[in-house]
């Protein structure tokens, strides 16, 4: 039997998993690191960390695997995007990551807009200027740590500096190069007009390739650490919520994704690359050649109820903090979340807004809150939905993976919430999945990343919408709706408050 492994970069840690030819998930290992967070606002990764802890994974998986590694064939990637590394001459890291839920760059992205101006930034780059994105990073570093970029001589986005380590060859790959405010989407290629009004030395970028393209094998040095072969292909890998799609089936037209990890995603695939949502959704190429997605973000989506946890239930287990959440009726006796702790991405762009519960009192339980924020999440994942229905996509069909797939609660409140079918794969790992199948057409095992979904993807279940629930959560999200219009001069009033 052969194998092939998907090596899925988050923001709180890295998830290896191994499958094989049936696409069959045959082991999975996870290892955390933490985030650097200084300031409000900051949020910093030691890219080292990515390497030590990849190292850890892959070496445990070695040695609980009782095959031939040389039977491991294929290596692939999925990435948290937008990170900023940098790296000197010498290839050595100048600072930490800076990473894509970082709100520093409000100013950077004001004046991206005065330089260049938001049409010709949405014509060449189909998305507008946003804190997470890289571009805003680099020019933050250029401002304000101007010793440190004078020695830049490349960037790099997260997945694709691990994959450097591994293989000593720098790229990077257009389902993450969409994400930096620097590539022509529609023209796959580095946009120099872009690059020589910001003042961004073209050199700075990395060479493209594409997500299925063979990099390299692994170094020597790297084989010896985990115990891999040598001679394992290492192929470039994609972004994650690209290889979320992949690894979900999203592969054709009329395909969306919800996916709730860290943040939460609402993805939908588009073979169009002229198609124009006016800077409301991020416009993205995907993993799949000349192909595209739409794509909305919450950024605290699967962060809220980690942080709620964290909080109020720090020893408890997700399990124990969710049960029960099925006896508080919907609307959480008229208690409401916004998900807002680290500013909002789609549909508002704001770093400034914070979240709240709106609706309290004093007959409200654990229990209430911990239903509010499902749904507080679910609603701000459903303000995407709105705005491709609003653009004439027809959404009826939603597959759902990472956390919120996890619960049967949670899916039926989202089938209730999108008046969609929530469809629930044998597999919620969504973004591992998709890099392990970008190992397994490089590898030659099938011509097609369809054909290799139908192999390696399986439904499981299905959740309808119940009319009745969708019709009151229809009401509930007109006045969820209304809470950031309510909040914003309360919020940025309090921000002279936040150290």
């Amino acid at each position: 039997m052969k194998y092939v492994i998907g090596i899925d970069l988050g923001t709180s840690a890295v998830k290896v998993l191994l499958m094989n030819q049936n696409g069959e998930v045959c082991m999975e290992i996870s290892k955390s690191y933490p985030l650097i967070q200084e300031k409000s606002g900051y949020s910093e990764q030691n890219p080292s960390h990515w390497v030590e802890k990849t190292k850890e994974a892959l070496s445990e998986l070695v040695k609980k695997f009782d095959d031939n590694v040389d039977n491991i064939e294929g290596i692939s990637f999925s990435g948290q995007m937008h990170g900023l590394v940098l790296l000197d001459e010498n290839c050595e890291v100048l600072r930490p990551a800076i990473l894509w839920n970082d709100t520093r760059t409000t100013k950077q992205c004001e004046e991206i807009y005065e330089i260049v101006g938001k049409e010709k930034l949405l014509s060449i780059t189909r998305n507008p200027a946003l804190e997470g994105f890289t571009l805003p990073k680099l020019l933050w570093v250029k401002e304000h740590e101007s010793d440190i970029f004078k020695k830049a001589s490349v960037f790099m986005l997260p997945k694709d500096y691990l994959r450097f380590q591994m293989t000593g060859n720098i790229h990077s790959e257009y389902s993450d190069a969409a994400g930096t405010l620097l590539l022509n989407v529609s023209e796959k290629k580095w946009s120099k007009e872009i690059c020589e009004l910001t003042g961004i030395d073209y050199s700075l970028c990395p060479p493209l390739i594409e997500s299925h393209d063979c990099v390299g094998t692994i170094k020597t040095s790297f084989a010896m650490e985990t115990g891999l072969s040598k001679e394992t292909k290492v192929f470039a890998g994609g972004a994650d919520n690209a290889c979320g799609a992949i690894g979900s089936g999203i592969l054709s037209e009329g395909k969306t994704l919800c996916s709730i990890g860290t943040s939460g995603v609402i993805l939908s695939y588009e073979e169009n690359k002229d198609r124009d949502f006016q800077g409301k959704v991020h416009y993205f190429n995907h993993g799949k050649e000349n192909a595209f997605y739409t794509m909305g973000v919450t950024l605290a989506a699967g962060y809220s109820l980690s942080w709620f946890k964290d909080v109020f239930a720090e020893n408890e287990t997700f399990e124990d903090l969710l049960a029960g959440v099925d006896e508080i009726p919907i609307g959480a006796n008229g208690l409401i979340f916004t998900p807002y702790l680290v500013g909002e991405r789609t549909p508002h762009a704001d770093s400034v807004i914070r979240g709240s519960f709106i609706g309290m009192d004093g007959a409200h339980t654990r229990k209430h809150f911990v239903r509010s924020v499902l749904e507080g999440i679910t609603f701000s994942l459903y303000e995407t939905i709105h705005i491709f229905r609003e653009n004439g996509k027809t959404i009826e069909k939603i597959v759902s993976i990472g956390g919120g797939a996890k619960n049967e609660e949670w899916l039926q409140m989202q089938a209730d919430i999108f008046n969609a079918n929530i469809v629930k794969l044998s597999s919620e790992q969504g973004p591992g999945v998709g890099a392990a199948m970008l190992a397994a057409v490089g590898s030659g095992w099938f011509e097609s990343l369809q054909e290799c979904a139908d192999v390696f993807i399986e439904e499981v279940k299905t959740y309808e919408p119940i009319k009745e629930n969708a019709e009151k959560y229809k009401k509930l999200f007109a006045i969820y709706k209304q809470v950031y219009e309510q909040t914003t001069e309360l919020n940025e009033s309090l921000q002279a408050f936040r150290k």
